[in-house]
């Protein structure tokens, strides 16, 4: 994803043109590519009056209807104290006319917006070069950002839904930069030519296959509804946790270097209810991160999920990868 750090005016006009260029790439006509520019222009301006210092994230994705580009807007400000306040055209707390998050709503075909009060505020916005319909709600979402300096993230994610299942996998090269992207796309690479192998068995051909490489850590997920389980293999930090019923269940990912040192590959199964979330970050995040001290956020976005874990707990020194995926009912 890009990020653009938002603490002053001329930081809208760059995060502006940013995605309008994304969008363009999609084949963004001029009116898509205007809906586009207000949302982000609405968002980034919210984050100067209202939340400096604060965080612009572009990237795309995928869902039924085709692809399409996000915007995700991230602040520590003061946060709201009536969300409901906060989207009602007319609302201002700025001497604004008070229709920004209204038209930001009105212009995407996706829209979920998260606060607490003291806490900040996210607020993840999709957008289709056509205005089609909403799709149904998201299976999963994800934010991946490099480390501040680097052009490239050292991490990659590939998550291939099946029926009501699917299969994820998040890979983190090595260190950072080219090189450890080479080796996590070489991951997401491998990983697309046998989506539906067991997951250990991916992961040992993930393994095999890297060994040309720097190497780096990697987990799989494959979640089957009808057994009403997830399963994991991992090698290295990669770190997953089962997240439902107000409690987290980390999993285990064994020791070692996916491409050049692993002593065994072993699946472990964890009970996955419909409503329960997964949660798979690479190290970029702190391991003892918790969603207790955000009411509600379970039910968001699973963008919004992993926007504001990103925010909260991602290290600083590291690319930082979050992917948050749903389960759902046969």
């Amino acid at each position: 994803m890009i990020s653009v750090v938002v603490t002053e005016a001329s930081q809208v006009a760059d995060a502006r043109r940013r995605a309008v260029a994304l969008g363009q790439a999609l084949d963004f006509g001029e009116t898509a590519s205007g809906r586009l520019a207000i949302v982000v222009t609405e968002l980034a301006t919210n984050l100067v009056k209202y939340g400096s210092p604060g965080e612009i994230l572009l990237g795309t994705f995928q869902d039924e209807i085709g692809t399409g580009v996000e915007v995700i807007a991230l602040d520590k400000g003061p946060g709201f104290a009536n969300l409901d306040e906060a989207l009602r055209d007319g609302h201002s707390t700025g001497g604004s006319a008070g229709t920004g998050l209204g038209a930001v709503r009105r212009q995407s075909q996706a829209f979920d917006i998260a606060a607490w009060p003291g806490r900040g505020a996210a607020i993840v916005a999709r957008l289709h070069a056509e205005a089609a319909a909403a799709p149904v709600p998201p299976s999963h979402g994800a934010v991946g950002v490099p480390l501040r300096g680097e052009e490239v993230n050292g991490d990659a994610h590939c998550f291939l839904q099946h029926g009501f299942g699917w299969t994820l996998l998040v890979a983190d090269g090595l260190g950072h930069g080219p090189q450890a992207a080479q080796a996590s796309t070489e991951a997401v690479r491998l990983f697309r030519n046998s989506p539906l192998a067991a997951p250990g068995e991916i992961l040992s051909t993930v393994h095999a296959g890297l060994r040309h490489t720097r190497g780096g850590a990697v987990t799989v997920a494959r979640y089957e509804p009808d057994r009403g389980v997830v399963t994991v293999a991992g090698i290295g930090n990669v770190a997953g946790a089962v997240v439902g019923g107000g409690t987290i269940r980390r999993t285990v990912s064994l020791a070692g270097t996916a491409g050049h040192v692993a002593r065994r590959i072993q699946e472990f199964e964890y009970p996955f209810l419909a409503d329960d979330l997964f949660v798979l970050c690479s190290d970029g995040l702190v391991t003892g991160w918790s969603l207790d001290a955000y009411p509600g956020l379970v039910g968001a976005h699973p963008s919004l999920i992993a926007g504001i874990l990103y925010r909260d707990f991602a290290r600083g020194r590291d690319d930082a990868t979050v992917v948050v995926a749903r389960g759902a009912a046969p």
